[in-house]
């Protein structure tokens, strides 16, 4: 209905914002010799190096493509708290570095000039270099090993599971060849071996070693079926459960 002549339509009040004189309005201006531009997200603009770029790209292809069951256990790696003791057990038995050994030497050929005779104890310390810790495997004097997860080319220790387990020594899988590097005063190592213990470290070291026996030892038969990869992106996977949707919609149809 149209309102009747001479009746006036309640109109809202508009109210009016009180402004303080003492705070102005100035708005920004972002011409040449205005203000600075606020900052913006230019991580994907970045050049990075063609080193991190390889990474990168690596790492994406080891998701989308299958990786066989030999190269997919060393994406299984011990958990933190687990590898957190052991490094701290492998710090007590770190090996000498250059100043300690030339002291060590030093000393040795001081009493050997004064006529005296120096008793000197083997030490015991943690082993590495590939070759000398394949050596104590294949003797069965090593008691624990320890692979990097990260050796490249892996080719270099993507056996060395399958030595351990046929001479019934623990072995686990961590993350890091430069941690490794780090007990033995070097820049990274692809393996390290424990061979014995002291007396007072056995009881937490057999613990170690019931735990690592357990998530390695004792699933090797279960990581020796799993492949790994096949992860595809997001597009990818967005794009397949569309088609799977349409082919759904279509065998629906023909139902009915």
């Amino acid at each position: 209905m149209a309102p009747k002549k001479g009746v006036k339509l309640a109109t809202k009040k508009k109210t009016e914002k009180v402004v303080n004189p003492l705070f102005e309005k100035r708005p920004k201006q972002f011409g040449i010799g205005g203000a600075l531009p606020p900052k913006k997200d230019v991580h994907r603009f970045v050049r990075w190096p063609q080193v991190v770029r390889i990474q990168r790209k690596r790492r994406i292809l080891k998701q989308r493509l299958k990786v066989p069951p030999a190269l997919n256990q060393f994406t299984k790696t011990l958990d933190k708290n687990l590898a957190t003791n052991l490094f701290k057990m492998l710090l007590k038995y770190r090996p000498e570095d250059k100043a300690a050994k030339k002291e060590r030497l030093l000393i040795k050929a001081q009493a050997e000039s004064e006529g005296k005779t120096v008793e000197a104890k083997k030490p015991i310390v943690v082993k590495y270099g590939l070759n000398h810790v394949t050596y104590l495997i294949e003797q069965n004097k090593a008691q624990l090993v320890i692979i990097a997860h990260d050796v490249d080319p892996i080719e270099l220790v993507v056996w060395l599971p399958a030595l351990c387990r046929k001479m019934e020594i623990p072995y686990c899988i961590v993350k890091g060849k430069s941690r490794l590097g780090a007990i033995v005063h070097q820049k990274t190592a692809a393996a390290l071996c424990l061979t014995t213990v002291k007396n007072e470290d056995k009881m937490e070291f057999s613990r170690i070693l019931e735990a690592i026996k357990a998530n390695f030892n004792d699933k090797y038969d279960e990581y020796r079926k799993k492949w790994g990869g096949g992860i595809m992106g997001s597009k990818s996977q967005a794009k397949t459960k569309a088609k799977e949707r349409v082919l759904a919609k279509e065998a629906a149809q023909r139902m009915n």
